[in-house]
């Protein structure tokens, strides 16, 4: 096994029996998370004057083995058959999702290093540091689950989402031509109207504008009672995304006999129970 390969193996997701690629994934999840903490900290005033240099080189530190570790992802991608070209394999990967969110959590760094840009723009990219956070997609099947449901639901989900921005655009057409006259402070214009619009569909209520007019008073009744169906529907897809994507892992739930507990089974046990002739009323 050449070196390359060996490198590959250990910075991918770590497979059964490998312990090295395993320390490295656990210590790799735990430099992402305590970076999230000291971002989270770095915004307490006290926090940051009186440790600010400690979180400095937490974040030299930090960024240098960030950097490492994408150059080494970079290096060793060809391994993976879409990227097995040397070179255009390689741009494929620095272009694709993970990549990407890799590059954004480092860049953050080095650009003022490179170009000179205004310190308000600078605090403003050091968000950029919480992508870090999805970094740990790579090792939580949780977070791969949610990503391929939203890619079977993309059709469902876009459709959806259209069919609200329509409804929050004619909801505050609506509500601005019935409303302007009586609160021309709260309803001005539609882009304004928008923001109660949002409020009342999704049933927050803010309470920061309301209607006025009788007229205005019933169509917001009836947007509001519009809202609980409309905003249910992502929810629903999402539930069914989850059902579907728990059937094709082959996910079943029994109940065990002895304390009635759900239990969950993945139909290859179950097929090598009914192998070795066991009923299903002998699991634990």
């Amino acid at each position: 096994m050449t070196f390359q390969k060996r490198l590959f193996e250990i910075i991918e997701t770590a497979k059964k029996g490998d312990e090295a690629s395993k320390i490295f994934d656990i210590s790799l999840v735990c430099l992402i998370l305590a970076n999230i903490l000291a971002v989270v900290l770095s915004t307490v005033d006290s926090i940051q004057i009186e440790y600010s240099d400690f979180l400095y080189r937490f974040e030299l530190v930090s960024v240098i083995l960030f950097s490492i570790e994408y150059i080494l992802r970079v290096w060793t991608a060809i391994l993976k058959k879409k990227y097995h070209s040397p070179f255009t394999g390689r741009i494929k990967y620095i272009t694709s999702p993970m990549a990407v969110i890799d590059l954004l959590a480092i860049l953050p760094f080095y650009l003022p290093m490179l170009i000179p840009i205004d310190l308000r723009f600078l605090r403003a990219l050091r968000l950029f540091r919480l992508l870090r956070l999805l970094k740990m997609g790579r090792y939580s099947n949780a977070m791969n689950i949610v990503v391929s449901i939203l890619k079977r639901k993309k059709p469902e989900l876009t459709i959806t989402f259209v069919i609200i921005l329509v409804l929050l655009i004619v909801t505050s057409s609506l509500m601005y031509y019935v409303e302007n006259a009586a609160q021309p402070d709260k309803f001005g214009s539609i882009p304004e109207t928008l923001w109660w619009s949002v409020c009342t569909l999704t049933s927050v209520g803010y309470g920061d504008a309301i209607p006025s007019t009788p007229f205005g008073k019933i169509c917001g009744g009836f947007i509001a009672l519009l809202g609980i169906g409309v905003f249910a529907l992502p929810a629903g897809i999402l539930a069914s995304g989850f059902e579907e994507e728990m059937r094709r892992h082959g996910i079943t739930k029994l109940e065990c006999p002895h304390c009635h507990n759900s239990v969950v089974l993945k139909e290859d046990s179950a097929l090598t129970l009914e192998k070795e002739g066991l009923p299903e009323e002998d699991l634990p």
